[in-house]
């Protein structure tokens, strides 16, 4: 287990506001926050999820989006108000130094006196697509790997900007999140990747995915996570 640990640039917190279509709501405009934020099972003091059923709750308390990834969607996309400042996926945690290559599915991490745990990769919805006025940005993180990852809270504590996040434990060190998205985002289905997969501790979502694509021989339908209902 060798992961140089890394400071916590930026803290991120929002408010669930509406949003771009007609009854939805978001907390996806986070804005940094200074001195110290309490950490719960369900995530930082004061933020917020808009949608429940899909975001937060304990699998998906913290959010954490690495910044270096922001030059390459420069590169790609072009100058972008919302790539000018953390928060423009809607994260809690902004560094540098980690990335899905680096994070495992399992790992914990102290962070600031809180105890965190990989829960999962992030599945990007198509409140991305709105957020950035591309219509198909969430297929592009999707495919591009870049979706950041979500923390579990094992032991409740605190945390501010420039904490250290430091690797304690790792458990899975052959599941990288780079590894595990890119089975989950495969249109193909290989049922013996997905039963070594189904032996790992996934998230209750997940486990279910994976499990009806080994049941059915078939990936399911993305478009209505990555499209949502047309706007009005």
């Amino acid at each position: 287990m060798s992961l140089p640990s890394i400071s916590l640039d930026t803290l991120l917190t929002g408010r669930a506001d509406p949003f771009t279509r007609p009854g939805s709501r978001s907390a996806i405009a986070k804005a940094p926050r200074q001195g110290s934020l309490a950490v719960t099972s369900l995530g930082l003091e004061s933020d917020e999820q808009g949608d429940l059923r899909v975001h937060g709750g304990v699998e998906k308390a913290i959010h954490h989006y690495p910044r270096e990834h922001y030059a390459q969607w420069i590169a790609e996309l072009g100058e972008h108000p919302l790539l000018t400042r953390p928060g423009a996926f809607g994260e809690n945690f902004s560094t540098h130094g980690w990335t899905e290559a680096d994070l495992c599915l399992g790992d914990r991490v102290r962070a600031g006196t809180a105890l965190l745990e990989v829960s999962q990769g992030r599945m990007p919805c198509w409140k991305l697509n709105d957020r950035f006025e591309l219509p198909q940005m969430a297929l592009r993180v999707q495919e591009s790997g870049r979706t950041g990852w979500y923390y579990r809270v094992l032991e409740e504590g605190g945390i501010a900007a420039g904490a250290p996040l430091e690797l304690v434990e790792r458990r899975h060190g052959d599941w990288s999140l780079q590894r595990l998205s890119a089975v989950l985002f495969d249109k193909r289905v290989d049922a013996e990747i997905l039963r070594d997969c189904l032996e790992l501790p996934l998230p209750p979502n997940w486990r279910r995915t994976l499990s009806r694509r080994l049941e059915n021989g078939a990936v399911e339908d993305w478009s209505p996570r990555l499209e949502g209902s047309p706007k009005a």
